[in-house]
């Protein structure tokens, strides 16, 4: 029997840090073993601006995974939330003489491709294939196997600032384990939400952070754009607080109770009480104008996240609409509002396929951090975690499974 793999997700986002630890059951399921989660700090839009401050909320949630599952962490998986992100699309060749193709093969092909003019100050995140050529052949999604001469492959590269992974490579050094891999928020995400049927027929995944918004369009199955917005939910936060004279955390805990996307959906005769600044006592406030403030901003997110998709130049091939998931998209009336925005279908996505401690992670806001443990299924050289502590066991280093190679190959990183 197979011996059954752990694998470890950090998620550091702008307003949680999330560790999970699962094992994986019969070869696809999570388990979930031990959950992390602690306020965020030093981390403004998916950006380390206080690496002290960041890797004390990284200890203290790495510190409870732990805790929780009986295991030591030495490495993990991390989400990348930065909005430095660019990408651009190479060729790569190799020569196979006639044989049949093999992966080995596959990874020269793929370093060929990424063997580009990257600036000092950029580094590679995601190597993605988009399809493969021999001989002349083209749209060829599994090369292994096939006879040939000269194998070309097309790939989707996307970098990163050096600057904001080494300070985040730090932040989490600093709080005793290393980076196995970095993966962009929402390539993440959409491990943990979307179907093949999606990915094959075209789909955007929007990732509504607290920071950043995440957008990641799959067209045959493979990942065609990928981009990180400096907007998210703590701005509708920001723009209430201002709006109604509220200390943020108050003004965050009136969005939770009583946002709301559209002000078409609201009655006149709706009403909440608040303690403003200034004041003593609570004062009524009509939620006709909470919700004004929230809708401008979230149609403004939705205004940017459409000029996103148009300026990939892939609208057109998009029919499974988009499916919207992170802690934004559980704002009611979101889901009509992007679909009269987008003009697409919507839906609203939170992670599923688990068991275990799942109490606590099963929302939309935890996509990005059960994401980041499917990756851990396909691919190896992730994490190596102590055995347990009450004794036996060896080191688990997760190799990738026979038969999820062409996932493999489609989700590639150096």
């Amino acid at each position: 029997m197979e011996e059954e793999a752990i694998v470890v997700g950090l998620d550091v986002g702008t307003s949680k840090v999330c560790t999970l630890v699962a094992r994986v059951e019969n070869g696809a399921n999570l388990r979930i073993l031990g959950v992390g989660i602690e306020p965020s700090q030093g981390i403004r839009k998916g950006t380390v601006n206080d690496i002290n401050a960041a890797s004390e909320a990284i200890a203290r949630s790495i510190e409870k995974a732990e805790r929780t599952s009986g295991f030591e962490i030495n490495s993990a998986i991390v989400n990348l939330a930065g909005t430095q992100v660019s990408s651009t699309i190479s060729k790569g060749a190799v020569g196979i003489s006639g044989r049949v193709i093999d992966q080995e093969d596959v990874y020269r092909a793929l370093d060929s491709a990424q063997a580009i003019a990257v600036p000092h100050n950029r580094e590679i995140v995601h190597v993605i294939q988009r399809g493969f050529n021999i001989d002349g052949q083209e749209d060829i999604s599994q090369p292994i196997g096939m006879h040939g001469y000269r194998m070309e492959v097309e790939a989707h590269i996307i970098t990163s600032a050096a600057s904001t992974m080494e300070n985040l490579r730090q932040c989490v050094s600093m709080a005793g384990i290393d980076v196995s891999q970095f993966v962009l928020n929402p390539l993440a995400s959409s491990e943990a939400i979307l179907s093949e049927t999606e990915r094959e027929m075209g789909v955007v995944v929007v990732d509504l952070g607290a920071g950043t918004t995440g957008v990641a369009i799959y067209v045959k199955g493979d990942v065609f754009h990928a981009n990180v917005l400096s907007i998210g939910g703590n701005h509708i936060t920001s723009d209430i607080a201002q709006g109604l004279r509220l200390p943020l955390d108050v003004a965050e805990e009136v969005k939770l109770k009583h946002g709301y996307a559209l002000l078409e959906d609201i009655e006149e005769d709706e009403f909440f009480n608040i303690v403003a600044f200034g004041s003593e006592q609570a004062s009524k406030v009509d939620r006709r104008e909470l919700v004004n403030i929230i809708e401008a901003r979230a149609e403004e997110i939705l205004i940017m996240i459409q000029q996103e998709i148009k300026r990939s130049g892939y609208d057109s091939m998009l029919p499974a609409g988009v499916v919207l998931t992170g802690g934004g998209a559980q704002l009611p009336g979101i889901r009509n509002m992007a679909a009269k925005i987008l003009n697409m279908p919507v839906r609203i996505a939170k992670p599923e396929k688990m068991v275990g401690l799942t109490d606590q992670i099963s929302s939309p806001a935890f996509a990005t951090s059960v994401g980041l443990l499917n990756w851990g299924i396909l691919f190896s050289e992730t994490n190596q975690i102590a055995p347990e502590r009450s004794g036996s066991g060896k080191r688990s280093n997760l190799k990738p499974k026979a038969d999820g190679l062409k996932d493999w190959l489609k989700r590639i990183l150096p």
